[in-house]
């Protein structure tokens, strides 16, 4: 079983923890993750461009010209593709939609294998108690120090702290989330995990509380 080393805010290691192995021990599939990373990515996409189509475009009510007679070729309206200004065939519209559909568990097995992964680097560490009195950015990077932590640390709270958020914002590279927005993206970018002690419990009663 997987062990992780639970540290005090001072750096002091206190003790070890064994991980659940239903969460850090899933035999890691790539196909699965990379379905899943694509589908967040899906889910957050803006669609910006947009041209309008002869069904958009101003004017155009009346018939440029009579049918026959004129010499000219045949036109019913300047909305026409064909006509400067008209509408344009074919070209990007706000109302695409990029999202994929996933299911929950999908989502669910392929964030257990990331933290597998993780775990199985040692990138994973245990905070005892987090307790920040104030929302002071300097008292979040002394914490970081003593750790030895540095850029691309994620850190894992159990639930929404203003004060912890507000000292972690100002630090480059150190995001904070809560255990219920655990993703695979922010799993897999993150160069180090630091849970804290709450959060890992929470981690177990959201998802694996699911499954039953």
């Amino acid at each position: 079983m997987l062990k992780a080393k639970v540290y005090n805010q001072s750096g002091e290691v206190i003790s070890e923890i064994e991980l659940n192995p239903n969460i850090f021990e899933i035999p890691v599939k790539e196909s699965l993750i990379q379905q899943v990373v694509e589908y967040l990515r899906s889910q957050s996409q803006q669609v910006l461009a947009h041209a309008k189509d002869r069904g958009q475009v101003r004017g155009g009510g009346k018939k440029p010209w009579k049918q026959k007679g004129t010499g000219r070729a045949r036109h019913g309206s300047i909305r026409s593709p064909l006509w400067r200004g008209g509408g344009v065939t074919f070209g990007p519209n706000a109302e695409r939609n990029f999202s994929l559909k996933l299911n929950k568990k999908m989502k669910k097995k392929a964030l257990f294998m990331v933290l597998s992964d993780r775990a199985k680097a040692d990138v994973i560490m245990i905070l005892q108690k987090l307790e920040l009195p104030e929302s002071k950015t300097k008292e979040m990077i002394k914490l970081l120090q003593v750790l030895n932590l540095k850029k691309g640390t994620l850190l894992v709270i159990d639930k929404m702290n203003e004060n912890i958020v507000r000292a972690a914002n100002n630090i480059q590279g150190v995001n904070v989330i809560t255990v219920n927005s655990l993703n695979v993206i922010d799993t897999l970018k993150a160069n180090n995990l630091l849970f804290t002690a709450d959060a890992l419990k929470e981690l177990e009663n959201v998802f694996l509380k699911e499954a039953k």
